[in-house]
């Protein structure tokens, strides 16, 4: 986790956003974000986390400016985001499809990027930096998937801004190009670049946030560490029965796959007695896994949460 400040880049207080019907339309009114408070601070990497339909997506439309909410406040880098003279330029924005131009080159595509952020760089510099420089010269309309979200990135850093927004920014990458972009965040993140993340990859998440935001059905559900949000929560225990399930010495929650499933709060006193007891009748526990709650965990209970409701 890197150092963060107490300063607030990003601010709102009680926001929520209904999309009212077209004259044409015959659907009613739909509120896609409903009472939300966020707060993130300098420096910080915030993840956004939330099932589809939760209500991301209009979230950093508001924050980025490109919406104006319902009702509630909004300050982002102490101003209005959509404020163009003077909060967008301190502002990266890597969005998930950015309708890049077919015929540009890559060059081209930064360099116009550049130009419109008002923001100072060298595009040969940018390029290099997200690793660009052997394609600087093809065009947009030939390049694979992964080679076009790095060219949205460099759209985003370029100037180095003091916030930048990332919306599901390693889709089609490989693990190398998913590496390399990380660095560079982080990087990015020494000089105290702010970052509001989104992502359908929870292990990033939970590698890279300070702090996750996991929104349901339009409204901030759970907030804090990774640490904080997988607290208390069960940890598994599997194995392969070695005597009659009824005999295992600690209530059994039940089998998968031929393994015997064991979920618990109390995970070092269990496995102190499966073992103790396994030693005492010369049984051998095989397959033997202990597996300790995290982030995926708890997304699948605010999914199963919503299936509920």
């Amino acid at each position: 986790m890197r150092e963060t400040t107490h300063e607030t880049v990003i601010e709102a207080r009680d926001v929520s956003f209904t999309y009212r019907p077209g004259r044409r339309s015959t659907k009613g009114a739909y509120t896609a974000v409903q009472g939300l408070g966020l707060t993130v601070r300098r420096g910080e990497l915030y993840a956004l986390l939330g099932t589809n339909g939760a209500g991301k997506t209009t979230t950093l439309e508001v924050l980025e400016g490109h919406r104006v909410p319902s009702s509630g406040r909004v300050r982002v880098l102490d101003g209005d985001p959509s404020d163009r003279r003077h909060v967008r330029p301190r502002m990266g924005i890597m969005l998930q499809e950015s309708g890049l131009v077919a015929e540009l080159t890559v060059r081209e595509s930064v360099a116009l990027a550049g130009a419109v952020s008002g923001r100072p760089d060298a595009v040969d510099a940018v390029l290099d930096r997200v690793g660009l420089t052997a394609k600087k010269q093809t065009r947009v309309a030939q390049l694979s998937g992964g080679e076009k979200r790095r060219v949205d990135f460099a759209m985003a850093v370029w100037g180095s801004p003091e916030l930048v927004f990332l919306d599901e920014p390693t889709t089609g990458l490989d693990p190398a190009s998913r590496d390399a972009l990380w660095a560079v965040v982080d990087d990015l993140r020494t000089s105290g670049t702010t970052f509001l993340l989104t992502t359908h990859y929870l292990e990033e998440a939970e590698h890279h946030a300070d702090r996750v935001g996991l929104m349901h059905a339009g409204t901030l559900h759970r907030e804090g560490t990774v640490s904080d949000l997988t607290a208390n929560s069960v940890t598994t225990i599997r194995f392969v029965p070695p005597c009659a399930v009824d005999d295992i010495p600690i209530p059994v929650s039940g089998t998968e796959n031929g393994l015997v499933v064991i979920r618990t709060r109390t995970v070092q006193r269990d496995v102190r007695t499966l073992t103790a007891w396994a030693d005492a009748h010369d049984y051998e526990l095989a397959r033997f896994a202990v597996h300790e709650s995290g982030l995926d965990d708890v997304f699948r209970a605010l999914g199963s949460e919503r299936t509920t409701a």
